[in-house]
């Protein structure tokens, strides 16, 4: 038995020993640890775009916009040019239409004139005439020529020149043993404007411009139809009388009811008149005409104004000019007599503004390049673009708009308005202006043949003050315009606090 269990131990022992051989001592076990892979990344979800509620229209601006919507297909207005400009109480854009098109504006240019003159020379500024002798007796009256010379004043009357002589009687004045002379070379040039019109210069409205002036130098002919309708007129009485002139009347009788066809032609310094064209039949019509020589005219009225006051005369009437071009000497104040002073010149500014007066706008205008010393044009640019007013597009060849030459934009034209009224002038410019709708319109409007332009300033519903210009150029019915006008003028009186748009839902 014991040799059984030695035999059992030894067997034991030999199988742990091959066991042992066979597979060598105990390894370390090595884990492999697998490497994460980063999982792919996910698109991007697309963003919620949440879409903004549509901007609903402004009232304020739809009234504008129908107003030209309205005249789109009028046949009034077919290739007409139209600008529009509005600013606001700040003189920042509102609302324009073309407003950076430069247009002819006709007599909406006045108010370029007249706000530089109110700015420049000042609502005070008066126009001075001077009357004396060349050679003073003993007494100071007179042994020689009674001249008369002109600073320009675009007011001076035959009226004027009887309450001189009354003055001068009482001086001692009983005669004047020399001539009457009548000298306006303050402005240098011609007496008409260079772009003005040859249909232009021998009417009133197209007057000339001198540094003397009588009766705005112009007169006032009654031409009178024939009993039948072609048949010639008749030319009346001419007054004041134009001293040395022929009249060549050319005019016929036109239809009745057709208005006033005449048209004068004259010219600088002519000695001939013609008047052509037609005067409805049963009528009797006045039309105003250009004086060509306004030295000679003024001259002429103050000799017959002495001698219908008992005094008497030794020589003709004549102008300075006439005695240059017949290489004379113009004789010069020896002894001043009277100074004669002009209204201000805010009253001036008024009557043009009211009566449109060309005449009146050209003495501002040339007086303004003889106070600055520099072309009127340019003092007119000088003096704005200092204050702000862009001037880009614009033109002036003379200061009343009566050119077709002049060119300005809406949007020049409106911010000249803004700038006039908040200036130093500024009370002053805003009541020389027209007035309507109760004064909450202040405006200054032109017209001539296929042009139409009103500017000024507007108190809206809401107590703002806006600033305008509408210039329409090459229409085919100044009805058209007109509605157009009152569209805009009733959107821009109505402009007021912007209509709340709704909540979106």
């Amino acid at each position: 038995m014991v040799k059984n269990i030695v035999i059992g131990s030894l067997a034991l022992a030999l199988l742990v020993s091959l066991v042992f051989h066979l597979s060598g001592p105990d390894p370390v076990a090595v884990v492999e640890v697998p490497v994460p892979v980063a999982p792919a990344p996910l698109p991007e979800p697309e963003p919620v775009v949440v879409p903004e509620p549509e901007p609903q229209p402004d009232s304020r601006f739809l009234a504008f916009e129908t107003a030209f919507a309205s005249v789109q297909d009028d046949p009034g207005l077919t290739g007409a040019a139209i600008g529009f400009c509005v600013l606001d109480s700040s003189g920042e854009i509102l609302y324009e239409r073309q407003g950076d098109i430069a247009q002819i504006p006709a007599s909406s240019l006045k108010t370029l004139t007249t706000a530089t003159a109110l700015e420049v020379l000042g609502p005070e500024f008066r126009f001075e005439t001077r009357l004396g002798v060349s050679e003073p007796d003993e007494k100071g009256i007179s042994k020689g020529d009674l001249i008369l010379v002109g600073g320009g004043d675009p007011m001076l009357s035959i009226s004027d020149y009887q309450s001189w002589i009354e003055g001068l009687i009482k001086a001692g004045l009983a005669a004047v043993p020399g001539r009457v002379i009548g000298d306006g070379r303050l402005f240098p040039g011609s007496i008409f404007a260079d772009f003005w019109n040859w249909g232009d210069i021998g009417n009133g409205y197209g007057s000339p411009v001198a540094g003397l002036n009588l009766e705005h130098n112009r007169f006032t002919a009654t031409i009178i139809a024939a009993e039948l309708e072609g048949e010639p007129a008749t030319l009346g009485a001419i007054l004041p009388e134009v001293p040395g002139m022929t009249w060549q009347n050319e005019a016929l009788t036109g239809p009745a009811g057709s208005g006033d066809g005449i048209v004068i032609h004259g010219g600088e310094r002519t000695s001939m008149m013609h008047l052509r064209g037609t005067v409805p039949l049963g009528e009797e019509m006045s039309v105003k005409g250009a004086v060509p020589d306004p030295e000679k005219f003024a001259a002429f009225h103050l000799r017959e104004a002495l001698l219908e006051a008992g005094l008497t005369v030794g020589g003709a009437a004549i102008g300075a000019a006439e005695l240059v071009m017949k290489n004379e000497v113009v004789p010069v104040i020896g002894k001043e007599l009277l100074v004669h002073q002009s209204p201000p010149l805010l009253e001036i500014i008024r009557s043009i503004h009211e009566s449109s007066d060309n005449h009146e706008t050209e003495c501002l205008f040339q007086t303004l390049a003889l106070q600055t010393g520099m072309p009127a044009a340019e003092a007119v640019r000088t003096h704005w673009e200092a204050r702000g007013l862009d001037l880009s597009g614009w033109r002036m060849v003379d200061g009343s708009g009566l050119a077709r030459a002049d060119y300005i934009t809406p949007r020049a034209l409106a911010r000249l308005q803004y700038l006039a009224s908040t200036g130093p002038q500024g009370p002053a410019y805003v009541g020389s202006l027209l007035a309507a709708f109760d004064g909450t319109l202040r405006f200054k409007a032109g017209a001539m043949s296929a042009v139409r332009s009103i500017t000024g300033l507007l108190e809206t519903e809401s107590g703002e003050v806006l600033s305008f210009a509408f210039i329409v150029n090459h229409y085919g019915a100044a009805s058209s315009v007109q509605r157009l006008q009152g569209e805009l003028l009733g959107a821009m009186a109505a402009w007021g606090d912007a209509e709340k748009a709704p909540e979106p839902e």
